[in-house]
C-alpha cells in the first residue's frame, strides 16, 4: 500500500474534514451570490479555492510518488491560504458577518494545520 492510501483514505480527518469544508463553502456561495451581485467575483474566487482543498485531498490518493503526494497536498495547502484570504477579506469588508467568518476561518485554519502537520512529517521521512 502506497503511502498516500494511508494517510489520506475517506473516513480520515484531512478527507472529511475538505469535503465537509468544500459543502459549507459551496452552501456560503449559493446564499452569497445571491445578496451581493457585485461581489461575484471574489465569491467565485472562494468558491474555486475552498472546493478545491478536498479536490486535491482526493487527488493525492492517486499520488505515483512519495514527492507527488507531498505536491497535491501543498497545491490544498495553498488553496487553503487562498480561502483564508478571501474569508478574511469578505469580513474585513463588512460583507460577512462575524460569526460566519469565525465558523469559516475555524474549519479553514484547522485544515491548514492538519495539512502543514502532513506535510511535514512526509518531508522529514524524504
Amino acid at each position: 500500500m502506497f503511502v498516500s492510501e494511508k494517510i489520506i483514505s475517506y473516513g480520515n480527518p484531512v478527507s472529511e474534514k475538505s469535503f465537509q469544508f468544500a459543502i459549507r463553502i459551496l452552501k456560503f456561495y449559493k446564499h452569497s451570490i445571491s445578496k451581493e451581485k457585485s461581489l461575484e467575483l471574489i465569491f467565485k474566487q472562494i468558491l474555486k479555492s475552498g472546493t478545491s482543498i478536498g479536490a486535491n485531498v482526493a487527488e493525492s490518493k492517486n499520488a505515483v510518488s512519495k514527492a507527488d503526494f507531498i505536491n497535491k497536498l501543498s497545491i490544498a495547502l495553498k488553496e487553503a491560504r487562498e480561502t483564508e484570504f478571501w474569508l478574511k477579506l469578505l469580513y474585513e469588508s463588512d460583507t460577512i458577518k462575524n460569526n460566519e467568518y469565525e465558523s469559516l476561518s475555524a474549519n479553514c485554519d484547522e485544515l491548514i494545520r492538519l495539512l502543514t502537520s502532513i506535510i511535514k512529517t512526509l518531508k522529514s521521512k524524504l
